[in-house]
């Protein structure tokens, strides 16, 4: 008999989640082996953290399960494993900084708070590749300025960030001053909430703001050189927030790699790409066509030369990026294609045994 669900419901599950379960519990029969859903809390290498409707256990997971399993995914599991993932509704991905591959993050969040610490200064271009995956994962994007409290003008901060990325909500914060944390209270409620950003930007601070819980996350300072701070979150983690929803804090990204679809670059920088509908060619470059609506823009002073730039740039990252990936999953597919030619080569050779 199946346990119930209801300790779930404080993590995400719902009646989608329970249709998904049985079509997959379904699929599982044959195996015979007693099975419950649950959620991925954390991975440890070999072994995740999962809650289950009787409470949290570690679990290896099975080698035959595709995809491989990360924090957020709602799976099945037996008394000894992990055995299948449930359909994501929505994955939250970078380019591995390693290899040509995509990393899988956290799955199935509504939300990307892209954490930045106001004791340093913003950088745009990351703000926006955060922003990118975040729209390309199907989630939307929340800019977060924390340490409101450490800066002269947090305003004037929080305004420029806004124009940049139109659209995006942005809330400065203070755990010191609670500034800003009711609203993040409201637009977690309910649902999942990734925190990304560099190590320093306050994030495991904010999470235990919101979890309520002051050991929930490890905090650490910041050097005073240069506002870097340590690692001092080791792994992703999802927490259950008292006013409902979830929030998985991460350690800090050195890079935000982009490993996304054209729709993500248009969701930010929507300004551009509203303009480009209006352009006489469909694939304007906006690099002297004829025509362009872009140009025009910009022309008369409507929209800023660097809102261009910016669509260039990310384009051109996204589009070398999907390049190189191609490249190295052709080298993969060769050395494999070669190493299956050499083994039937062999065995043709081989003398007949007598």
């Amino acid at each position: 008999m199946e346990p119930s669900f209801a300790a779930l419901s404080a993590y995400g599950w719902n009646d989608r989640w329970a249709a998904l379960y049985a079509d997959a519990v379904e699929q599982q029969a044959d195996s015979g082996a007693a099975t419950r859903a649950a959620r991925i809390v954390r991975h440890d290498g070999v072994a995740v953290l999962l809650t289950t409707p009787t409470g949290t256990e570690s679990l290896p997971v099975m080698g035959k399960v595709d995809p491989t399993p990360v924090v957020g995914d709602w799976v099945v599991a037996t008394d000894q494993a992990v055995a299948a993932v449930l359909p994501r509704a929505s994955l939250l991905r970078r380019q591995d900084p390693g290899r040509e591959a995509e990393q899988p993050l956290v799955a199935n969040i509504d939300a990307v708070f892209i954490t930045c610490g106001l004791d340093r200064a913003v950088k745009p271009g990351r703000v926006r590749r955060a922003s990118a995956l975040a729209w390309d994962a199907g989630a939307v994007p929340v800019v977060v300025l924390t340490k409101a409290d450490l800066s002269a003008d947090p305003d004037a901060s929080a305004a420029e960030v806004g124009q940049d990325l139109p659209g995006v909500d942005v809330i400065s914060t203070s755990v010191v001053t609670g500034l800003g944390l009711d609203a993040l209270r409201a637009l977690a409620r309910d649902k999942t909430i990734v925190l990304l950003g560099e190590s320093g930007a306050g994030k495991s601070s904010l999470t235990n703001a919101l979890v309520g819980d002051a050991d929930a996350a490890a905090t650490g300072a910041v050097r005073s050189g240069d506002a870097k701070g340590r690692h001092t979150t080791s792994s992703r983690q999802l927490h259950p927030l008292p006013s409902g929803g979830v929030l998985v804090d991460t350690p800090g990204l050195r890079a935000i790699g982009l490993w996304v679809d054209e729709d993500a670059i248009a969701a930010t920088v929507e300004d551009v790409e509203s303009l480009a509908e209006g352009c006489r060619f469909s694939d304007c470059t906006h690099n002297g066509e004829p025509g362009c609506a872009v140009a025009a823009a910009i022309a008369a002073g409507e929209l800023p030369a660097e809102r261009l730039e910016v669509w260039s740039d990310l384009r051109q990252e996204a589009e070398s990026a999907a390049r190189r990936a191609d490249a190295h999953a052709q080298r993969i597919h060769e050395r494999r294609s070669g190493r299956m030619a050499r083994e039937a080569q062999r065995r043709k050779n081989r003398p007949p045994e007598e």
